[in-house]
């Protein structure tokens, strides 16, 4: 009898296609989509990794599985809040119903009253100045670095930005504020050391070619011992004299003081201070959407949204909606994992080490996303083989923990409660297959 190639009985594309399951999900997912997922579960019966007779089967859980978006959910158990590779700020309920709501046609741009077109995200506006009631004006564009390079171009292009040679520094992915600022075509004026920096540096840099005077908090980093900053109470006074805006980039996003974080600074105190602009992210100790906020005197704002830049960064009508609910809403996670109940988080902790039988350990979170550097938040950790990482982030439900001192920690500050026995399990899960493994290993 001749011998047939396995490869010949691999079903043709056009019966997988004709599937039932595969050509209903073409209501979810594109025809792109499915053909390629058809053309990949082909390929493994090509290579030998499932025979022709599973292909059906293995397309259609394939197709299932499948949706229109490749992000994954992550369950962040690393204790860091402010998350960069996690997104940053997980929405709140009210921002997320607030999404939904967006996604069709909404009133961003429109005065349903009269018919005529009215200025676009008014009630997010109105929700910033009534949280910092110290700003007279604020504008939303789509992130921070798009607010300074806005706040830089309309107030100095051609001319110089005075800086502290301290404060010109670099964030995550090699991103530098100077290479930035320089982009738009202002120059450059650094005052200063790099650890002191005085009242009369400033002074002596202030002339008819000054665009503006920039501070900016280094909020990645911390210099200790023989150092010296001017603050903004100090500075405003000399800037207004010279009839030059001092533009004060804050990073992190706080609108009033947290006791949590007492050398965070915040929006309505640098205002207060003298600030003519203020500049903070949306997505980080706000706890809300991607976002850049410039809040300060009407006059500058004014001039900052009637740029012809201003259009290319103006957020959209989903950030706009998101960052108002934000605000007008309840404490969103952030905000919660901030201020979470160190005696709670050791109970939940607890009640997951009986379970597995797995020791409990002191563990510090951290603020993350460039917020708050070296400030702890104390807490507890679930003290796990290391082996484990890996398993828990590639497991359904993903679990990013830490990984540290050849330990594998689940810190639940960033865990919603709701979520406590989904992480139970994902472990449970996680140490099955560790152990399977090692014992094919010794089998």
């Amino acid at each position: 009898m001749d011998h047939v190639d396995p490869r010949r009985l691999i079903p043709r594309t056009d019966d997988l296609l004709a599937l039932p399951a595969v050509r209903g999900a073409g209501k979810r997912l594109s025809g792109r989509v499915i053909r390629e997922l058809v053309w990949q579960t082909q390929e493994q019966a090509r290579r030998g990794e499932i025979t022709p007779g599973q292909v059906e089967p293995a397309l259609v859980a394939a197709v299932a599985a499948r949706t229109a978006t490749t992000l994954h959910p992550v369950l962040n158990a690393t204790g860091v809040v402010v998350h960069t590779n996690l997104g940053r700020a997980p929405l709140s309920a009210d921002a997320v119903e607030a999404l939904v709501t967006a996604s069709g046609y909404v009133d961003v741009e429109l005065d349903l009253a009269t018919g005529s077109r009215s200025r676009r995200g008014a009630g997010a506006r109105a929700a910033l100045l009534a949280a910092c009631p110290a700003a007279e004006d604020a504008l939303v564009v789509n992130n921070g670095a798009a607010a300074l390079v806005l706040a830089t171009t309309a107030l100095a292009v051609g001319r110089e930005v005075v800086v502290s040679r301290g404060e010109l520094v670099e964030i995550g992915a090699g991103f530098r504020l100077t290479d930035l600022m320089e982009s738009t075509g202002a120059r450059l004026r650094e005052v200063g050391t790099t650890n002191r920096t005085h009242l009369h540096d400033y002074a002596g840099a202030l002339g008819t070619d000054t665009g503006c005077v920039l501070k900016v908090h280094p909020s990645n980093f911390r210099v200790d011992g023989f150092t010296s900053a001017v603050p903004l109470h100090e500075l405003s006074p000399l800037t207004q004299a010279n009839g030059v805006p001092l533009v004060a980039d804050l990073g992190s996003g706080l609108l009033a003081p947290d006791p949590h974080l007492p050398d965070e600074p915040d929006a309505a105190t640098a205002l207060a201070s003298g600030a003519d602009v203020v500049i903070a992210s949306g997505d980080k100790l706000l706890g809300g959407p991607q976002a850049g906020l410039l809040l300060g005197r009407k006059e500058i704002i004014t001039r900052l949204a009637r740029h012809p830049l201003a259009r290319a960064v103006r957020a959209d009508k989903l950030a706009l909606a998101a960052l108002e609910a934000t605000v007008a809403g309840g404490p969103p996670p952030v905000v919660q994992a901030l201020h979470a109940d160190v005696g709670q988080l050791r109970l939940r902790t607890d009640k997951l080490a009986r379970a597995l039988g797995a020791p409990v350990v002191p563990h510090d979170g951290r603020v993350g996303g460039g917020g708050a550097p070296g400030v702890p938040l104390p807490g507890w950790a679930l003290r796990l083989p290391e082996g484990l990482a890996r398993l828990l982030r590639t497991g359904d439900p993903a679990v990013l923990p830490r990984v540290h001192d050849g330990s594998c920690l689940i810190d639940l500050r960033c865990v919603p409660e709701v979520d406590d026995n989904r992480i139970l399990e994902a472990v449970r899960q996680a140490l099955a297959t560790l152990d399977g493994a090692d014992e094919g290993r010794t089998g």
